[in-house]
């Protein structure tokens, strides 16, 4: 997929199709990853913190024991639903070539009867 730069319109979706798998995989991979290193980051501070504020060092210790489930509910979550096909834009309408026809028939034209004759 390219990517969109100063000069480049951005890609336009016409069709209701979800991502490719990969790219659905990638980004739950990317997901997790960050959610991991926030994980260590909680511990790592749990350890620095343990001496100065035991308070901040316990809601480090519990942000990194809890951030690991709700990693993994999301990693696993499964694929996005298809997204939605765009609203179509509807401008101003062609006025038509054509008048409107005559309100009462012709002479020599063939009428079809009504049904309720």
């Amino acid at each position: 997929m390219r990517r969109t730069g100063p000069g480049r319109p951005g890609v336009v979706r016409i069709t209701g199709a979800r991502t490719g798998l990969t790219e659905d995989v990638k980004g739950r991979q990317r997901r997790y990853m960050i959610s991991m290193a926030v994980r260590t980051v909680c511990v790592v501070l749990a350890v620095v913190l343990w001496h100065e504020s035991r308070i901040a060092a316990i809601v480090a210790l519990v942000g990194g024991t809890v951030i690991p489930y709700f990693a993994v509910i999301v990693a696993n979550g499964g694929r996005e639903g298809a997204p939605g096909l765009p609203d179509t834009f509807v401008g101003a309408q062609p006025r038509t070539m054509l008048p409107p026809g005559p309100s009462e028939p012709v002479e020599g034209t063939i009428v079809p009867p009504r049904q309720g004759d």
